[in-house]
């Protein structure tokens, strides 16, 4: 208590409210360390049939926050097991990156649902469950008994969560879809690049990841919706969907003003005047969104030695320097400006400078390989450690929302594949010869298919 009153800047005088408060607060302080708050999805178990990264990256949000999530994989697992993707160099049964990344903290059940022993494990699991989450295809679940309709008869509180590519109605409601596939429809790849380089994938699988977002978003609402209503329901959601979801404002100018928005390179498509992103001498790059106040942009203008800019009119307010009132050929004209003094100093010249700038929105451009490094990702846990078979402690994306009473935590590592058999099947009613035939069976064909795809 004493502590907390000189924390609080009380020092030695302690009145009654000051006393009943700071007891209060160690009392709720002891009580917390002795009986920690459980996490937000606590007693929550989502049953997870999903491959690569949109539907698995939904399932770790929610078992970042609590819930149990018991990954069902076929005989050879999840397919993202294998992909290596470019320079890996670790030994051949090392997990991917992918799988990693978005699969972590869960348990995996593998089994052979085509057979009448493995799907009774299925249906035996969704019984417990409240959530059944999947990116299979609607006429893959058909085939394996697991329609909405099904399920939806049997257990009626389930909450049934299935993303694919292209949303679930239309032509393209069963068509087989990957992240460009679904940025390409979206219109996100038609406007990045320059505008002689035709459209240019984004740097990562943003729109697989996107969908995730919705898809967990989608879960947690229907949680909800449980809770008050007490029923069970289908929640979908897809990349193509999510696609729309990161453009919201750029197809909305489209629609409300018929503008033509092309190609910009380093600049974005519906924001005019100096917003982009600028090389330094040194070949470093620095993004330069918004000069906010006339003080900083004075300060700008002698750092560059434009010193015409201060006084021209076109670029007086921060609304103009975000190319309100400007024209085209403003919008050209101050880029180059920047462009050329931005070359005549290096990265750390300007990182010093706009360090000393509050007003000045910036940022350095930093590599995958700083942003491992970045100091502001530990800060706030956006990058957490685990351990990777074969290769100890690495680096992955941690939970990135923190919760003040509540809160998530990281789960452990991604599971080998069937690791959770004994357990969980036993907990499904299972008998010990039951689980072994499951185990055998899939055993025997994980070999066999693994054999012709290597």
């Amino acid at each position: 208590i004493r502590d907390l009153a000189r924390s609080r800047g009380l020092g030695d005088v302690y009145k009654r409210q000051s006393i009943v408060s700071l007891i209060t607060a160690s009392l709720k302080c002891i009580h917390n360390r002795i009986y920690p708050m459980p996490e937000p999805l606590e007693g929550i178990t989502v049953i997870e049939m999903t491959i690569a990264i949109q539907g698995p990256a939904a399932a770790l949000y929610l078992r970042d926050m609590g819930a149990e999530v018991i990954k069902i994989e076929p005989p050879v697992g999840d397919g993202s097991r294998y992909i290596r993707g470019r320079q890996n160099e670790n030994p051949l049964d090392t997990m991917s990156p992918q799988f990693v990344a978005v699969n972590r903290g869960k348990r995996s059940v593998c089994l052979d649902i085509h057979t009448d022993l493995g799907s009774r494990a299925v249906l035996s699991l969704l019984k417990e469950a409240d959530v059944f989450l999947t990116n299979y295809r609607e006429s893959a679940l058909k085939k394996m008994g697991l329609s909405y309709d099904l399920l939806k008869e049997r257990f009626p509180k389930l909450i049934y969560a299935s993303v694919n590519g292209f949303g679930p109605k239309g032509p393209a409601a069963n068509k087989a879809m990957l992240d460009g596939a679904a940025c390409a429809r979206g219109g996100l790849l038609y406007h990045t690049g320059s505008s002689t380089s035709g459209p240019v994938f984004p740097g990562a699988v943003i729109t697989d990841t996107a969908g995730a977002m919705q898809l967990a978003l989608g879960v947690m609402t229907a949680l909800l919706s449980k809770e008050r209503y007490g029923c069970g329901q289908r929640v979908q959601t897809s990349a193509l969907g999510a696609s729309l979801w990161l453009q919201q404002w750029e197809l909305t100018q489209v629609s409300m003003t018929g503008a033509t928005l092309n190609r910009d390179g380093n600049h974005y498509p519906n924001i005019p005047g100096l917003y982009g992103v600028y090389e330094t001498k040194d070949g470093g790059w620095i993004t330069l969104a918004q000069v906010m106040g006339q003080e900083a942009w004075d300060a700008l203008c002698i750092f560059m030695e434009t010193w015409d800019l201060p006084i021209d009119k076109r670029f007086q307010t921060a609304g103009q320097r975000f190319g309100e009132g400007l024209t085209e050929a403003d919008s050209i004209e101050i880029r180059n400006v920047l462009s050329n003094a931005f070359k005549d100093k290096t990265v750390q010249d300007w990182e010093d400078f706009l360090n000393s700038q509050p007003d000045i929105i910036w940022e350095r451009v930093r590599s995958w390989e700083d942003v491992l490094e970045d100091e502001q990702n530990f800060a706030n846990d956006y990058l957490a450690e685990i351990k990777a078979q074969g290769l100890g402690t690495i680096k992955t994306v941690g939970n990135l929302v923190s919760l003040s009473e509540t809160p998530g935590s990281i789960k452990g590592s991604a599971p080998e594949l069937g690791e959770g058999n004994s357990e969980i099947l036993a907990n499904a009613e299972l008998t010990a010869d039951q689980i072994s035939e499951i185990e055998a069976n899939t055993i025997e064909e994980r070999n066999d298919r693994l054999s012709n795809l290597f």
